[in-house]
């Protein structure tokens, strides 16, 4: 960006994924000084490396890869969560889909702040500040810089695990024109990304602009498309030998519930039934293994779940991006930069179905479209009705349509002001709107009016209520697979239409020195900077779906808008030089002050210690504050319709269960909210409802991190370095929604009365006493803790005629504790060793160049992992058998390239060589599965033009 006098080169070091380990050594004669700014602090140095842990990993390396999105490939590294990838996002939460959020620790997304050179984002998601990366140029992306550790007092809020930098190239000059077909193995998957770059200096080499224009693209892979993800598992117990573990049975599944609809009798002619497609019942088969709902063996009639999961999305994205600069004077560098972004994503989910519902599903018996033969079951058994469950596939799968568009312009002014100060002063806008579709959306009060069909006088099937039949209402029949016509689908299903904005405003300015005075040890460098920042979000859902009538969750509009104005400075102090055993010994600081309009002032420090022992070995510590105040979406949230799977904690059969001492206490507690001791019921089988929003009291949440390690480059064998991090993280104040059933338990459970925030939260019918509705809202009540080691090995060395390139990047995931309740230390949820939270990941990068030729290798590790936690799995009466916990996992991918003299290049490349399997039980798309692939041995072509 700078062609300035004095070269500020932004360069990170630490732990480097480049061609050789960096090493920065001073100019011995009259040239002038490369300042060198260091990831993780805002003080340009010379000579200098960072002090806090540092990863850096260049574009060529993430993108040796079939993926078309620099997200996707990030997700892979040990230190970042698979939470939003692209096969996750879809069954995160309603418009995610086609997100992809970084997630460092797994500690949560909105706790990892993510950067543009160093510079604020736009979120990518109404409410929140998390950044969608797949609006990044993938063109120009130079390197992706992770910090751990101290990372919230130089950058600002949010970087409560750390933050993830991308580092975009500088002054771009020539045609590169780029792209990149993929196909699966064993499915019609296929991807593709094209991308066109140019660039030109002007103004005598004072100037310089460049365009990118970018378009990838995938098409949807459904689990049925591939063999080892479209067979139906359930997890059962053998009902002829109860004493034994659950076990995991291939071709099972549910039976109560299908397409066609099934029924139950219970008297004369006991049993359940499905329909075949004129009408006709036929009994259910359970199987020879039917536990509950549920079935295997022969004659289960179950259906298979896996028809409506999405392991990839359908998914596009096309960016555009200019950016110029033109040096004003000779220290005075201008520069402008745009950007725009389309991406949209199509994930089905389940059509709309009713399990047991007699609101919606109740059919009487004078229905015109009960045949004979079910009439004759009916009479048998005295049914004057029948409850159907059924999934409505005659309506087709409910589609989630999401079309996001993001701009965002940066204007800034950098150089070298003072003689010796570096100033980056700045302006940005960005915006992300989104329109999300929800196609097949049933609407329940057409659907009722549907399927109460009755003759009328002239033998006509027609719909029983006569204003109805006046608007047009069409018939139809539950009893069936397509028993619901087109045009009955056309009545009672409708597409809705949501719509969202998210805006961001900042200005900012820093200075730095470097070199402001000298000590005997070496020079004093400091930095500071001002920052305002507004953040604005508004949320508008459909109107109609806002009413409840149809299947979609009554989401209500919500926005809110808060700025903040942020202060902060930062110093580096030499203590000692030359010296035994101290080469230099450096202390850091930096200190910001924020104050928010929502929680007020909040103050975040860090303090960092770099020892060089000598010239190959280096120590490095820091200790630091973080504070995060909370998003829109947690402040402001509206409070929209949800379900909760719980049970009722007043029952007597939920009383029964319970030790003699706790039991006194909940009865005495039920009792005070006017429930009789004799109340039962199994309304809370299926779910009870309530509402989910945000909560105007919270307050900033704070988190406490320790780093220790050493950075390690043997001086006698060229081109290695080594380095190790220890790391600690603990979040109090954690922002987070208490569990619907520990609201219902903390109400009943206190031993102070029903006086508390819990039981508020709770409504009850006067009459029957049920729950009738329950509001959860975020509070700062959870804690979190996480600790780990870093290690990273890097060796490039010549071999025969070429070079070889290696890189070892791993984590040993020591603790990852969730408290529900920090005040309840004793009770946690210990994630260290399961799904999505290995001990240990790591990935190992090998590239080879010689003559034209480029290979590239990298193999990603997961060790075996537990299937549950331990307090999870210590809540069932009997064990879980043969898939307690998922194997150890390799996934290797190769690249090959071949470079001609005329500037082109092609390649062919590998993922997942080896066609390693998904564990058994996983389609790969849950927020920690994300982790293994689930697209296969996938094959692609790479071409690229340079001149």
């Amino acid at each position: 960006m700078l062609t300035i006098k004095k070269s500020v080169l932004c360069l990170a070091i630490g732990s480097v994924m480049t061609t050789a380990p960096v090493a920065v050594a001073a100019e011995e004669d009259n040239s002038e000084v490369e300042r060198i700014e260091v990831t993780g602090s805002r003080i340009f140095r010379e000579g200098a490396i960072a002090p806090s842990p540092v990863t850096v990993i260049t574009a060529e390396t993430l993108l040796s890869t079939g993926a078309t999105n620099i997200g996707d490939a990030l997700n892979e590294l040990p230190a970042l969560a698979t939470t939003f990838s692209l096969a996750s996002s879809g069954g995160s939460s309603i418009g995610t889909a086609g997100l992809n959020l970084l997630d460092l620790r797994g500690m949560g997304t909105a706790r990892t702040l993510v950067l543009v050179n160093g510079k604020r984002h736009v979120g990518g998601f109404a409410g929140v500040a998390s950044v969608d990366v797949n609006t990044i140029p993938t063109e120009w992306v130079e390197s992706v810089e992770i910090v751990t550790g101290g990372a919230s007092a130089v950058y600002g809020a949010d970087a409560v695990t750390g933050v993830v930098n991308f580092r975009l190239k500088e002054d771009i000059v020539g045609l590169n024109v780029n792209g990149q077909y993929g196909m699966a193995d064993d499915s019609d998957f296929e991807n593709y990304r094209v991308a066109l770059s140019y660039g030109a200096d002007f103004a005598d080499g004072r100037g310089n602009a460049a365009i990118s224009i970018e378009y990838a693209e995938q098409n949807e892979l459904n689990a049925l498309d591939r063999d080892q993800t479209a067979i139906s598992r359930r997890h059962l117990t053998n009902p002829d030998d109860a004493a034994t573990v659950r076990t995991w049975y291939d071709n099972a599944g549910i039976w109560a519930i299908n397409n066609a609809g099934v029924v139950g009798f219970y008297g004369g002619v006991p049993g359940f039934y499905s329909f075949n497609p004129d009408g006709t019942p036929v009994p259910q088969g359970t199987g020879t293994i039917t536990d509950g709902i549920s079935c295997a063996g022969e004659n289960c009639d179950f259906v298979n779940l896996n028809e409506w999961v999405s392991l990839q999305p359908e998914f596009d994205r096309t960016t555009v991006n200019f950016k110029t600069n033109y040096d004003v004077t000779d220290n005075l560098n201008a520069y402008f930069e745009a950007k725009w972004s389309q991406t949209n994503s199509l994930n089905n989910f389940q059509p709309a179905f009713f399990f047991f519902d007699p609101e919606n599903t109740l059919i009487t018996r004078d229905n015109a479209y009960i045949t004979p033969e079910l009439g004759e079951l009916m009479d048998q058994t005295g049914a004057g009705y029948v409850v159907v469950n059924r999934f409505m596939n005659d309506l087709g799968p409910r589609l989630e349509d999401n079309k996001r568009e993001m701009q965002r312009y940066v204007l800034g002014l950098q150089g070298i002001v003072m003689d010796d100060w570096d100033l980056d002063a700045y302006a940005i806008y960005g915006e992300t709107k989104q329109t999300r579709k929800n196609l097949n959306n049933l609407i329940f009060s057409k659907f009722r009016q549907s399927i109460d069909a009755v003759f009328d006088d002239a033998g006509n099937i027609v719909c029983r209520d006569a204003e109805a039949q006046a608007a047009g209402c069409v018939p139809s029949s539950l009893f069936g697979e397509g028993g619901v016509s087109p045009e009955a689908a056309a009545w009672f299903s409708t597409t809705t239409v949501a719509d969202s904005k998210v805006s961001q405003y900042v200005a900012g300015a820093s200075l730095a020195n470097a070199a402001l005075f000298e000590l005997p040890a070496g020079a004093v460098g400091v930095a500071t900077g001002i920052e305002y920042r507004k953040e604005k979000s508004e949320s508008n859902e459909d109107p109609f779906a806002a009413t409840g009538d149809t299947f979609f969750n009554a989401l209500q509009p919500e926005s809110g808008s808060f700025d903040v104005s942020e202060i902060y400075g930062e110093i580096s102090v030499p203590l000692l030089a030359d010296i035994p055993l101290i080469d230099s010994l450096v202390v850091d600081g930096a200190v910001r002050y924020a104050d928010y309009e929502t929680v007020g002032g909040v103050t975040s420090w860090k303090v960092g210690l770099d020892w060089t022992v000598y010239q190959d070995l280096r120590v490095r510590s820091t200790v630091s504050t973080a504070l995060r105040a909370p998003n829109i979406g947690e402040f402001y949230g509206a409070k929209s319709q949800n379900f909760f799977n719980v049970d009722d904690s007043c029952k007597s059969s939920e009383l029964a269960a319970l030790e003699p001492e706790t039991r006194a206490i909940r009865a005495a507690n039920c009792a005070a909210l006017g429930i009789p001791a004799d109340f039962d019921s199994d309304y809370d089988s299926a779910s009870i409802e309530g509402v989910s929003g945000g909560n105007d009291e919270l307050k900033e949440e704070k988190s406490d991190s320790f780093t220790v390690g050493f950075a390690y480059q043997p001086s006698y064998v060229e081109g290695m370095s080594l380095t190790v991090d220890y790391w600690q993280i603990e979040i109090e104040d954690a922002i987070a929604s208490v569990g619907a059933q520990d609201i219902i338990d903390r109400c009943v459970d206190s031993t102070t009365g029903i006086d508390n925030q819990w039981c508020a939260l709770i409504t009850r019918d006067a009459d029957n006493y049920e729950i009738t509705n329950l509001e959860q809202i975020v509070q700062n009540v959870a804690k979190q803790e996480a600790s780990g080691v870093d290690i990273e090995l890097a060796y490039d060395f010549a071999l025969f005629s070429g070079d070889m390139r290696t890189n070892l990047i791993a984590t040993y995931l020591i603790d990852r504790d969730e408290f529900p309740f920090q005040d309840e230390p004793d009770q946690k949820e210990e994630y260290a060793g399961t799904i999505g939270e290995a001990n240990w990941q790591a990935q190992l990068n090998l590239a080879y160049d010689i003559n034209n030729w480029n290979i590239n290798w990298k193999t990603r590790y997961i060790e075996e992992v537990d299937v549950y936690t331990p307090q999870f799995a210590g809540q069932f009466d009997k064990p879980y058998s043969d898939i307690m916990t998922w194997g150890t996992y390799f996934v290797s991918d190769a690249l090959v390239q071949y470079s001609f003299a005329n500037g082109l290049s092609v390649g062919v490349g590998i993922d997942n060589l080896f066609d390693r399997d998904l564990p058994r039980t996983t389609s790969g798309t849950g927020t920690g599965s994300a982790s293994y692939d689930n697209i296969g041995r996938f094959y692609y072509l790479t071409a690229r033009f340079e001149m």
